[in-house]
């Protein structure tokens, strides 16, 4: 339950942020704002993200105490590309007060940028640290300490200094600071025999690491830049204000759909690493089924209901310059970040399971290749919104591909169709049980539309026990039944 609070603080939080960066940025800087982020995570991904994978497929409690040798290496692969990193930042940062002093300088603006990923990256091992262990408390704490010191400090350096480098240090700065009091609980220092390590292990262990984690960093990547690339192109072509745009509707998207996702990410693939660790690969499969049933059963209506209240929450939250392009940006994106997040957290544990991680970069390739004909094709036609639909044209080919490499050939994973047919179904009844709300008063229409939503899609589920979900929740929340009775 600490988890699920953790993701729930982080989302609304994440949400209120983004807003409030957007409203004391405005379009143009918010614009450029938003390029250099999707420029960190790039970053944090190719230098960072192969030792979070790694993390929680490698780590855990059993490991902590068996073989200390996988967390020194994780710790000393993290410390070496950081201090790297920031080198790099400060020679950027140092050329960039030389050629052109000014917060707008690209030198500037990519020290910044560094200096973001290397926060980014610190915060994301130790909450892959922490979901390893299952240490519920140790996550939500790290969350909050994140959370409230980027609020104070992103927010607080937008309205003193709103210049977007100065946010993106502050954002750096938030993620590193709310470690600090998380090591003690997340360290192995304790361990007084995590000094005799045999020769040469820690060595062997980055080389599995890199082995198991460079695909999936590659095709993480290729997801990381197309919304970089996007950005970009839009900035070049419209200019920044229309990036801004394009931006907050794809940020705040993304954020509602990643949330969810990575919070049952969080449960879920450690529950089929548990079954492979206990019971075997035939176990873990089975339990990635699941997975698959339950992620998509929880995605699929959040995708639709988010839909429906767009243009409600455009008017009661949006910042006023952002209105009108936010909800069609959001319309054309939808479809794309649903696909994104099964790829992620439904399809991508098949092959992480099966340590054959090949598969993801070559659906995430065809899908980039994909979003770069759009990107050629698409603005002519339809001007920049042809962006958008390029990103969810890019996107759904490569949950395609992916869906057809883990669900055909002779290791293909049992799809667990009725459940899946039963998610659309429940799913259309709901859509069509909230249109007629969409059109109210805004402050009406979004209560009523999430109230009508919930209760639709949530008696469904419940009569159909559409992904095996009520009788997770009578598992987890068992009746009292009368001494009597027992």
């Amino acid at each position: 339950m600490a988890v699920i609070a953790a993701f729930v603080l982080n989302a609304g939080l994440n949400f209120v942020l983004g807003i409030a960066i957007a409203r004391m940025l405005g379009p143009a800087d918010f614009g450029r704002f938003a390029l250099a982020t999707a420029g960190a995570v790039v970053l944090n991904t190719l230098l960072f993200e192969w030792l979070r994978l790694s993390a929680t497929r490698f780590y855990s409690a059993r490991v902590r105490e068996a073989e200390p040798w996988i967390r020194r290496g994780l710790d000393r692969a993290y410390a070496c590309i950081a201090l790297a990193l920031f080198a790099a930042a400060a020679v950027c940062a140092g050329l960039g007060i030389v050629v052109n002093p000014t917060p707008e300088g690209r030198l500037v603006m990519t020290a910044g940028t560094m200096v973001a990923g290397i926060g980014i990256g610190l915060f994301d091992y130790h909450a892959a640290l922490a979901r390893a262990r299952f240490i519920g408390v140790a996550y939500l704490r790290l969350v909050v300490w994140k959370n409230a010191l980027a609020f104070v400090l992103m927010a607080g350096t937008a309205w003193l200094f709103p210049q977007p480098v100065w946010v993106l240090i502050a954002g750096g700065v938030s993620q590193f600071l709310a470690v600090l009091p998380m090591r003690k609980v997340l360290g192995d220092r304790d361990l007084g025999h995590a000094s005799l390590l045999p020769p040469g292990q820690v060595r062997q262990t980055l080389r599995l690491f890199a082995v198991y984690g460079l695909p999936l960093i590659a095709a993480n990547a290729v997801y990381q830049i197309m919304p970089f690339l996007n950005r970009a192109v839009i900035a070049g072509t419209a200019g920044f204000a229309e990036a801004g745009y394009f931006a907050l509707a794809a940020d705040l998207g993304s954020r509602a759909f990643s949330t969810l996702g990575a919070a049952l990410d969080l449960l879920l693939f450690q529950i089929a690493v548990q079954a492979e660790e206990h019971h075997g690969r035939e176990a873990a499969e089975t339990q990635v089924s699941r997975n698959l049933a339950i992620v998509v059963a929880l995605l699929l209506p959040c995708a639709a209901g988010y839909w429906a209240v767009t243009p409600a929450l455009q008017a009661l939250i949006v910042p006023v310059e952002f209105r009108g392009p936010f909800a069609g940006y959001t319309d054309l994106l939808i479809p794309g970040l649903l696909c994104l997040s099964i790829m992620n957290f439904a399809l991508n544990p098949v092959f992480q399971i099966r340590r054959r991680t090949s598969p993801v970069v070559a659906a995430a390739l065809l899908g980039l290749a994909v979003n770069g004909i759009g990107l050629v094709l698409l603005p002519r036609m339809i001007g920049p919104e042809g962006v958008a639909v390029a990103q969810t044209l890019g996107l759904a080919t490569a949950v395609v591909v992916l869906g057809l490499r883990a669900l055909t050939g002779s290791a293909r994973l049992r799809l667990p169709g009725r459940d899946l047919a039963l998610t659309a179904g429940a799913c259309l009844i709901m859509v069509l049980a909230v249109l007629p709300f969409r059109g109210l008063e805004p402050a009406l229409a979004l209560p009523t539309c999430v109230a009508a939503g919930v209760l639709v899609y949530g008696a469904l589920v419940w009569f159909l026990d559409i992904a095996g979900l009520r009788s997770i929740a009578r598992e987890r929340f068992p009746k009292r039944m009368p001494a009597t009775a027992r």
